[in-house]
């Protein structure tokens, strides 16, 4: 999976998990939380959605890398998801 591709899964997810979020306001290197208002919840079916859908296992001590939408992609990247 190249970043392009991450991203677009992020997207997605995050367009289910809040739909009322204008995805192209998001900036990509700031907290997700700070910019969206979602509560720990919603983050954890950010992280449980992009599992689903590329097959990657996120151990929750890797939560912290995954604050941004960059923090994500990387992430996704790096485990050739």
């Amino acid at each position: 999976m190249n970043a392009e591709q991450a991203r677009a899964v992020i997207e997605r997810v995050l367009s289910r998990i809040a739909p009322e979020v204008d995805l192209l306001a998001v900036d990509p290197t700031e907290s997700l939380t700070d910019q969206l208002a979602i509560n720990s919840m919603d983050q954890l079916n950010l992280v449980l959605g992009v599992h689903e859908e590329t097959g990657v296992d996120i151990p929750e001590r890797d939560y912290p890398k995954l604050a941004s939408v960059e923090g994500f992609v990387t992430y996704l990247v790096a485990r050739g998801a």
